[in-house]
């Protein structure tokens, strides 16, 4: 610091120097410092003596970090607030502007903070040393010249979403998190899809409403600021020796199981009720071209949207159901948007009937299902039987269901297909679509096709080169099972 004040001392005078070194303290709750500021090591190198030694990038960092050590101990800049009226000689029209005018300069002599476009204030905006409306120094009666007139409306709008600088500031103010641990509390948020990242902002989810307003109803405690910020003050405890371990972890059990007892007597009906009741405006708002109210199937127009639970998770369905088979996932804006773009609800369109198959005379179907799109050979009714099952096979990756056609769903119901003896060992190949995508079989083992590959026409000499390729890749080594204990 001592280094600093007199390297200012001598490039810009006294006037730059304030009376005592500044000093800077965290204001965060449960700060952990990780290390002291990033620093020139002798501020004498100016970024202009080296820039004969560092590439372009290089020297553009060591100007910042430069001219931010420096500012950080040099005089603020003063202002004078400033109101302006402008007014032609016969003063019809008289035009106020009120703002700032630059008295001293003081830090930004070395280091001004620059701003981007469309981006929130500048962190200099934000903690009150640069005013946004900076004025010309202007005198009584100086002589104006009108350039162009842009007339502006502005309206009162609503605080601005979550950016991830914002976001993390405010987990900081409320003491929430770690240094450490604020990048997977970012992450982990995008990954279960309860956010979305839009132009630099945080748009919630549907996923993420639902999360939130169950936790709030049933588990209130454990989603207050208050209780995280607690609990990161008696971990601190614990570290210094102040607090025993094991008193906090029985005080954090004991009501957490019992909360956890409570809700698994909850009835599912209730949950949803209650769901329904809480995200209504979120979960059901008005569709395009639909009229009367919101939860109105726009399938069916008789039944009511509600949430759901099935097999494979939460979904908004049709009460008229099985009568009417409407039904849109909670999740995603693509996936969204991706149930609406056949104007009516992409699942409501499923199960397609593709034609009829001249063997069994049963149905060939399009599917919808939790993993995709797929077809399925219905068994005729005289033949059906409880443990028989339908043939199902996925449509490729590469498949449209708009465009696809009976005779498309009769190959596919040919697979698994037999391709030809393998030259070597004299044992059948075989292809067909499985749950993760289009395969070889030789010998029991599966290989993945790849994607220039089309299952429906491989033949045998590129099936036994990808065996091959995949023959030579290393297997993975299985760790040893560990014996049970007695």
């Amino acid at each position: 610091i001592t280094e600093t004040r007199a390297h200012i001392d001598r490039s810009f005078g006294k006037s730059y120097v304030p009376d005592q070194p500044r000093l800077y303290t965290t204001k965060v709750r449960n700060a952990q410092e990780a290390h002291e500021a990033i620093r020139p090591t002798d501020l004498s190198r100016d970024p202009a003596s080296l820039k004969s030694f560092l590439n372009k990038d290089e020297i553009n960092l060591y100007s910042l970090i430069w001219k931010r050590t420096l500012a950080s101990q040099m005089v603020s800049a003063s202002y004078d607030q400033v109101s302006i009226d402008v007014a032609p000689p016969s003063k019809e029209v008289v035009l106020r502007a009120t703002g700032t005018t630059l008295v001293f300069d003081g830090f930004l002599k070395v280091y001004e903070e620059s701003t981007e476009k469309d981006d929130a204030p500048s962190s200099e905006e934000a903690i009150g040393e640069k005013p946004a409306s900076l004025l010309p120094p202007l005198q009584e009666k100086d002589p104006l010249s009108l350039e162009t007139v842009t007339p502006t409306q502005h309206f009162t709008q609503p605080p601005p979403r979550y950016t991830e600088a914002s976001l993390i500031k405010q987990l900081e103010d409320l003491g929430i998190g770690r240094p450490s641990t604020y990048a997977s509390i970012l992450h982990v948020i995008r990954e279960r899809n309860y956010v979305r990242l839009e132009k630099k902002q945080f748009i919630p989810e549907e996923r993420g409403r639902i999360v939130t307003a169950f936790l709030e109803n049933y588990f209130s405690k454990y989603v207050e600021y208050t209780f995280t910020a607690d609990l990161e003050d008696n971990l601190d405890k614990i570290s210094e020796g102040k607090l025993f371990g094991k008193n906090l972890l029985k005080e954090f059990w004991t009501p957490l199981k019992e909360a956890t007892e409570e809700t698994k007597e909850l009835r599912v009906s209730d949950v949803l009720t209650l769901l329904n009741e809480k995200l209504k405006h979120h979960l059901f708002p008005p569709l395009p071209n639909q009229e009367g109210e919101s939860q109105q199937c726009p399938l069916c127009n008789l039944g009511k949207l509600s949430l759901k639970l099935g097999k494979f998770g939460a979904f908004i369905g049709c009460s008229e159901y099985p009568t009417c088979r409407f039904t849109r996932p909670i999740g995603t804006l693509e996936e969204k948007e991706d149930s609406f773009q056949a104007g009516e609800g992409e699942t409501g369109d499923y199960p397609k009937i593709l034609g009829s198959d001249p063997l069994t005379q049963g149905d060939v179907t399009l599917r919808k299902g939790p993993y995709g799109f797929y077809i399925q050979l219905d068994l005729p009714d005289a033949s059906k039987e409880k443990s028989k099952k339908p043939k199902r096979v996925a449509l490729p990756k590469n498949a449209s269901p708009e465009t696809f056609t009976f005779e498309d769903a009769q190959s596919l119901l040919c697979l698994p297909r037999d391709i030809g003896d393998h030259p070597e060992t004299k044992e059948m190949i075989s292809a067909g679509i499985g749950r993760f995508g289009p395969y070889l079989k030789h010998q029991g083992a599966f290989t993945s096709l790849k994607k220039e590959d089309d299952v429906l026409t491989i033949g045998l000499n590129r099936a036994v080169t990808l065996l091959a390729e995949a023959a030579l890749k290393p297997k993975k080594e299985r760790p040893p099972l560990r014996k049970k204990k007695k």
